[in-house]
């Protein structure tokens, strides 16, 4: 054999070695809001993430894991753009993403486009990303927006004595779902919502919203996160207001409960309903907190993780153990991967989570009152548990669907 046959199948072999070891990543994009006025839900969302990694690793039988990150900034423009690139020129196969409901909402949309792959929801909440039209690649491992708030109406109604309150909430589709969920809970046991403002994501002046806020309320619910929830809370402080509070998920996680200021010391009272609660003793929940807390040092983490870190932890989980299942096999259009991850059950740190027909979690909620630790540092302590709460909220599914769908106005304050 001459040497340039011996040089030729030398060369040969390390191109092909070079193909196999190709072969043995399995590529999965990553997006989330790392910019604009979510940036700081967004950046606990990858530590979240981050946290999974570390304690799952990320072999999946002779293959590994290799993840491409991507900004958003809360827009649905924004989040398929971050889609789209990491699908043509990072050349992904599996998408986690996105992080915030209009994202999740445009991101179930564009999945359509490409049923070869699978997307994991990372943390959006809106309800009609899974309950309209839903795709058949798209898997949401977390509870919608409406889910979160199971509880917290029937005990602002029968244990804290509300009868009347007013709404102040983003004006997009998570805090549609949110007031939704509110409005069905608090209203069927009673009470009367009088009032719903709305403001723009990225809003700095609270001042007409609060001037305008009714009196004769005996509370007012805040459906604000991230730079919002922290200026409406200086802008209310700063006006003198004292009503008690009521508040979404993402108004009383560690993203605003660490916030530098007096300002959130408006909150400590507040009662909330999310998907999980800082002081909760079940072990599994105490063990992630953990892992979080060393996965990063105190300086560039929470206290505690957010509920986005959460979200973005249990999708990935998740993941991994979907992957894990199928030894890695994503030939066919990936479908024993989907088929994996619609049966899978996790025992996530916030709860067991299954998922329904439309690929939506089913999941434990927890109505939640704030308080300070006694040393300057506020969390979420639990006040109930609600265990399989499912996305009709327990209604008969023909009743749910007459209800209509989370907006502005819907659904009426009345018993259904």
């Amino acid at each position: 054999m001459s040497k340039g046959s011996i040089g030729l199948i030398a060369l040969t072999s390390l191109f092909l070695s070079g193909a196999a070891m190709a072969q043995e990543k399995i590529k999965v994009g990553v997006t989330a809001t790392l910019e604009g006025t979510y940036t700081v839900l967004g950046e606990d969302g990858m530590r979240g993430f981050q946290t999974a990694l570390n304690t799952f690793g990320k072999k999946i039988g002779d293959k590994e894991l290799d993840y491409v990150v991507a900004s958003t900034d809360a827009t649905p423009d924004s989040a398929v753009r971050a889609v789209r690139k990491l699908i043509e020129q990072d050349k992904v196969q599996i998408l986690l993403s996105p992080l915030s409901g209009d994202e999740g909402i445009a991101v179930k949309n564009f999945a359509k486009t490409h049923p070869e792959l699978t997307f994991v929801n990372a943390a959006s909440g809106a309800q009609e990303t899974t309950y309209v039209d839903p795709a058949p690649n798209f898997f949401r491992f977390n509870m919608d927006g409406a889910q979160w708030q199971v509880g917290l109406g029937k005990y602002a109604y029968e244990d804290k004595g509300y009868r009347k309150i007013a709404t102040v909430g983003e004006d997009y589709s998570f805090v549609y779902t949110q007031v939704f969920g509110l409005v069905l809970d608090f209203c069927g046991a009673g009470g009367q919502v009088t009032s719903r403002q709305w403001v723009p994501l990225g809003t700095k002046d609270f001042a007409s919203v609060i001037a305008s806020l009714p009196d004769d309320v005996d509370a007012i619910y805040l459906g604000l996160g991230g730079a919002d929830a922290v200026n409406f809370l200086n802008q209310y402080q700063q006006a003198g207001g004292k009503a008690h509070l009521m508040g979404g998920s993402i108004l009383v996680d560690q993203t605003i409960l660490s916030a530098k200021g007096s300002a959130k010391n408006a909150l400590i009272g507040t009662i909330a309903a999310s998907g999980q609660a800082d002081t909760w003793d079940d072990p599994g929940w105490q063990k992630f907190v953990k892992a979080y807390q060393d996965s990063f040092p105190p300086e560039k983490r929470f206290p505690s993780p957010s509920l986005l870190a959460t979200n973005y932890y249990d999708a990935t989980m998740a993941l991994i153990l979907a992957l894990r299942q199928v030894n890695g096999d994503l030939s066919n259009n990936q479908e024993k991967l989907k088929t994996a991850l619609a049966k899978l059950e996790i025992d996530a740190p916030n709860g067991k989570i299954r998922l329904d027909s439309n690929r939506q979690a089913i999941g434990t909620n927890f109505v939640t009152e704030v308080v300070d630790d006694g040393k300057g540092a506020l969390f979420s302590k639990v006040v109930k548990v609600i265990p399989n709460v499912n996305q009709t909220l327990g209604y008969d599914p023909a009743v749910f669907a007459k209800i209509g769908l989370p907006s502005r106005t819907v659904p009426e304050c009345k018993k259904y």
